[in-house]
């Protein structure tokens, strides 16, 4: 079983740039998107990706997780 982060509640409300750093430092093996929110997206689950979702002032606005 696999201890690796999946999940980051508490950059939520963070600059988007903070948050980057802090997945890619807790996982450096995925890919990180980072999208404004309400952008569409392609369906699908990807273990290498984590998606970055931002409001208009350019804070975290849902949790980043895996996938």
């Amino acid at each position: 079983m696999s201890t690796a982060k999946t999940s980051w509640p508490e950059v939520v409300g963070w600059p988007a740039a903070q948050a980057v750093t802090q997945v890619g430092t807790d996982r450096p093996d995925v890919a990180i998107e980072v999208l404004p929110s309400g952008t569409s997206v392609a369906p699908g689950f990807n273990r290498e990706r984590v998606r970055v979702f931002f409001d208009g002032t350019g804070s975290v606005a849902a949790t980043p997780v895996v996938g």
